[in-house]
């Protein structure tokens, strides 16, 4: 369990960065055609709505995350849990609890397969 548990985090940190985050290919090897997120907003995104827009987001800041957890669900399902600070350049920050399901998928890749972030204070 550590492994996979040290092997989502790397995951999940990938998404983070703004290079990553501009790239279909780096996109589509981290997320599920089956993709799901809940925004803040309480928006529901899919794989169609989500790739499009990271592609064409101008972040000025900077991300990290904090006390990952993780849970395997099944066999192939696992659960990532952990507190993702953002530092914008003017110094504020927006602190947000973080959860993904991600899922083992046929050609052998961990997909993130749904995401939710809630704004904490």
């Amino acid at each position: 369990m550590h492994d996979l548990a040290a092997h989502l985090k790397e995951l999940e940190e990938k998404l983070f960065d703004p290079s990553v985050r501009a790239s279909r290919e780096m996109l589509t090897t981290l997320l599920s055609r089956d993709f799901r997120e809940i925004g803040s907003s309480g928006r529901l995104y899919t794989f169609d709505v989500i790739v499009p827009s990271l592609l064409a987001e101008q972040r000025t800041g900077t991300s990290r995350g904090e006390h990952f957890e993780t849970q395997r669900l099944a066999e192939h399902i696992a659960l990532v849990t952990y507190r993702a600070i953002y530092t914008d350049t003017d110094g504020s920050e927006r602190r947000t609890l973080r959860s993904s399901i991600w899922r083992l998928e046929e050609d052998g890749h961990w997909r993130m397969l749904f995401h939710q972030g809630t704004v904490i204070g």
